[in-house]
């Protein structure tokens, strides 16, 4: 029974993980139905590379600095296989699944930069943020709050009665994303032409309407393994996660839906507001509560876009900084006010431990974020010429665009 429980823990690992690995695929549409044909080739090639980048990467330095556990044993040992094999490793693989399962989330946080950093950033440069990022400084930050390394933890359990609660990350993963992302715009500066001398705003509109709703649904989809398999055991599995994630999903989207004046691309971000910020509290919510998040998030995404490229002229071209940097951080903070019983919620959840963890997490992505991107700024540069991009990040970088024929015809 025993080795039973072990390999269905490892089954239900592997099919979030894969369920996980999916949304990738998810924020590569949504990139190539947002960007300009010019820039849908690259949006493709950026989130794969990245994601193989990230695998390397956390399985060599960022795993083990986040639950410091490390791979460099032979093979019955780190599988579990062996008769003396620590304990740390789980039997039948289960160690090692575990480390597909957080490698997905790991990946996310350069998946949600190229987002932000769309049609202007050099493509190496970006692929060792990428690398450093999740070996490093995403591992740190994990470490603290979900390895429960550095005492962290047990400052907040001391000073506020209530460990810093993320079930699924909206702080660890969207939050941190997020806010790495506005410092990576910030140091890029905007799209040539995107704001004219006067104030001035020159919109840019998606490419492809489909390929971006196309992007949202996968997302959504893989979005329920992304919350609900983070209870990491059959035996912690609630289906209280899966329908609050479905409620803050809908309420984002028809939030952002009636605040966006039906925009598509509002429409179809919405879910994903919402379910950013319903990771934090997602097994602690109340689902009415959990609707009231998404609703808040949904609309809030709506709002600070719209103030992040018109009035602070921030050219964060997927609004980046706005879904996951901003509604992450509210769901940090909602967990503190819908996670306690007086609302319906489970309780166990201090809001003044979710407050300060929450912009913490906020500080620290734009800090460290800001630290990479300014270091390969000056020593390599870190954005195309003004005539790369003019061209194109599909034939400066890779030689080829989306639709290879109508490059052919406008040569000749």
């Amino acid at each position: 029974m025993d080795a039973f429980k072990t390999s269905t823990d490892v089954f239900f690992l592997l099919i979030g993980a894969v369920m996980v690995t999916a949304m990738h695929a998810g924020f590569a549409f949504l990139e190539v139905g947002t960007v300009r044909r010019k820039n849908q080739v690259n949006a493709l090639i950026k989130i794969f590379t990245d994601f193989s980048i990230s695998t390397i990467a956390y399985f060599f330095i960022g795993f083990t600095i986040a639950y410091g556990i490390d791979f460099f044993g032979p093979a019955p040992v780190i599988s579990g296989a062996a008769e003396k094999a620590p304990e740390a490793f789980g039997k039948n693989g289960y160690t090692l699944m575990k480390f597909f399962f957080l490698l997905t989330f790991a990946a996310a946080v350069p998946a949600i930069i190229s987002g932000g950093i769309a049609e202007r950033a050099k493509f190496w440069p970006q692929a060792i943020a990428s690398g450093v990022i999740v070996a490093v400084f995403y591992p740190l930050f994990e470490a603290a709050v979900w390895g429960e390394r550095f005492g962290i933890q047990k400052w907040f359990e001391g000073a506020f009665g209530a460990k810093f609660t993320d079930f699924a990350g909206s702080i660890v993963v969207h939050c941190v994303g997020g806010w790495m992302a506005l410092a990576a715009v910030l140091l890029l500066g905007a799209r040539r032409g995107r704001y004219r001398k006067g104030g001035a705003v020159v919109g840019i509109p998606p490419s492809n309407i489909p390929f971006l709703a196309l992007g949202s649904w996968a997302l959504t989809v893989g979005w329920f393994g992304f919350n609900v398999m983070s209870a990491q055991k059959v035996a912690d599995i609630t289906g209280l996660v899966a329908v609050n994630s479905l409620m803050a999903m809908a309420g984002g989207l028809l939030a952002a839906t009636v605040v966006g004046n039906k925009d598509p691309g509002f429409v179809h971000n919405g879910p994903l507001a919402g379910l950013v910020a319903v990771c934090a509290g997602s097994a602690l919510m109340h689902p009415i509560g959990a609707l009231a998040t998404g609703a808040v998030a949904g609309g809030l995404f709506v709002v600070a876009f719209n103030l992040c490229q018109n009035r602070l002229r921030i050219d964060d071209v997927l609004g980046v900084w706005p879904l996951h940097g901003l509604c992450g951080l509210w769901g940090g903070i909602a967990a503190g006010i819908f996670g306690s019983t007086a609302l319906g919620g489970m309780g166990g959840v201090s809001f003044m431990a979710q407050l300060v963890g929450s912009l913490l997490g906020a500080a620290y992505a734009f800090a460290a974020g800001g630290l990479v991107y300014l270091v390969l700024k000056m020593l390599f540069g870190i954005r195309l010429t003004d005539e790369e991009e003019h061209l194109g990040a599909d034939l400066a970088i890779h030689k080829i665009g989306a639709y290879p024929e109508d490059d052919l015809v406008r040569q000749r």
